[in-house]
């Protein structure tokens, strides 16, 4: 692992999102509570904070952190047939929380195929990206912006 022991330790945000994309059909069914499995989104919801809270376990290297927030929200636009998943997570110590908020928006987005396979198998995860993150040395990063 890297030494960040140096650091200072400073409030630390990132947020990710995921996209799902299915049929129009499947979105509806997950919009209108009636996928076989039951909630989709709040099964995403609950995986994805979970995951955050595991993620050093998950990526090598990746340092255990005391965080202070995840939250994983989904929205249906059933007309595209998408489910976006947005995941944010907040810490303050001496590293980012940037893996954080991504594994969690990519165990929401496999939850979501999880619970959605059974009525369609061409469910596709269609990105992953951190959209944006702050704190520390290198202070606030956009999606879009240097």
């Amino acid at each position: 692992m890297v030494d960040v022991g140096a650091k200072a330790a400073t409030e630390r945000r990132a947020v990710a999102q995921a996209l799902v994309r299915v049929s129009p059909a499947t979105a509806a069914a997950v919009a209108a509570g009636e996928a076989p499995k039951g909630d989709v989104i709040g099964v995403a919801r609950i995986a994805g904070i979970q995951a955050a809270k595991r993620t050093s376990e998950l990526i090598p290297l990746c340092h255990p952190l005391a965080l202070s927030f995840v939250g994983v929200d989904g929205t249906i636009d059933a007309d595209a047939g998408e489910i976006r998943l947005t995941a944010e997570a907040r810490s303050t110590g001496p590293t980012g929380v940037e893996m954080e908020a991504l594994t969690a928006a990519s165990v929401a987005a496999l939850t979501i195929y999880d619970m959605v396979k059974g009525i369609e198998r061409g469910a596709q995860i269609a990105e992953v990206v951190l959209l944006e993150k702050s704190g520390g040395r290198s202070g606030v990063w956009q999606r879009g912006t240097r």
